[in-house]
């Protein structure tokens, strides 16, 4: 059965700040959600498993809170929410990521996105299960199987529908900053009857942007013109006042549910501060949300 949810990503916190970290970061979300009329909706925790990527990160990788610790300090602050997590499938063998996976879910992990190497790898290094092979080895076990969309990746036709092919029941987007989404479910539609549940990700970019450069690194391939124009997008909106920041989501927000909404597939919203949590953000979500929700519809 699809989700059909509203999740919001939190990044596990640095080991250093501790486990009041954890619990403060719950305790904001729930008082930001009451604040902007959007309580109770957010059903779920998006959690990534964080690993070691390029030298150039604009935000230095320090040890990070492992998945399972983190949510297991939240959840108690957090009645009625579940998880959903990336997994790194690359580093563990197939026993021990049997067991993780079912650590996972006795922690209330309705889903779980099956990830691979770092960029700093090239796919199949590693001495554990390749992201695609696991999702049929673990079909059985995991009932919600997900992996990353990029719709802007070259090739990503024929990667996704392969990895449909071995399993995935959803596909996480990568944060979107124009509607490259629409078109590729539009000749996806046309090309196979899979219709895997498709998480449109969504996040919010604070002034912080401008200086610290991290949704433009994280959304890179260079070379790519239609990148390109999705991070002149984040720059843009960056150095926008508030209200106009707002105005530009939802416009983007809205032509991407509006495509994508008439194409078959089951909808789930993922919202992200990379930042962090603030109200700016959850002013903005709650705009959003206001013009089409999954809980709504």
């Amino acid at each position: 059965m699809p989700m059909k949810t509203i999740a919001l990503e939190l990044v596990p916190p640095n080991v250093a700040l501790g486990p009041q970290f954890a619990v403060d970061e719950a305790r904001k979300v729930l008082s930001n959600a009451a604040a902007v009329g959007i309580e109770g909706r957010i059903r779920h925790v998006m959690i990534p498993g964080m690993i070691e990527e390029d030298g150039d990160r604009p935000v230095e990788m320090k040890p990070k809170m492992d998945v399972l610790d983190f949510w297991q300090l939240m959840k108690p602050e957090l009645p009625g929410m579940h998880g959903l997590c990336t997994q790194v499938t690359s580093f563990l063998d197939q026993e021990a990521l049997a067991k993780r996976l079912t650590m996972l879910q006795e922690a209330d992990f309705d889903g779980i996105a099956f990830v691979g190497v770092p960029r700093t790898m090239s796919d199949g290094e590693g001495c554990g299960v390749a992201p695609t092979d696991a999702l049929s080895i673990y079909r059985d076990q995991v009932a919600n199987r997900g992996v990353i969309l990029i719709p802007t990746r070259d090739g990503e036709h024929g990667r996704f529908s392969f990895k449909c092919d071995q399993g995935a029941t959803y596909g996480m987007t990568q944060l979107l900053y124009s509607d490259a989404i629409v078109g590729f479910l539009e000749e996806f539609a046309k090309t196979t009857e899979h219709r895997p549940e498709i998480l449109l990700s969504f996040g919010f970019i604070p002034k912080m942007e401008s200086k610290v450069g991290l949704i433009n690194w994280l959304i890179q391939d260079p070379g790519n013109p239609v990148v390109a124009a999705e991070q002149e997008f984040v720059t843009r909106l960056a150095g926008e006042e508030p209200a106009v920041k707002r105005r530009l989501m939802l416009d983007l927000y809205k032509r991407v549910v509006d495509g994508v909404g008439e194409l078959g597939f089951p909808i789930s919203i993922h919202l992200e501060a990379a930042y962090g949590v603030s109200m700016p953000a959850f002013e903005t979500f709650a705009e959003m949300l206001a013009y089409w929700a999954p809980d709504a519809n």
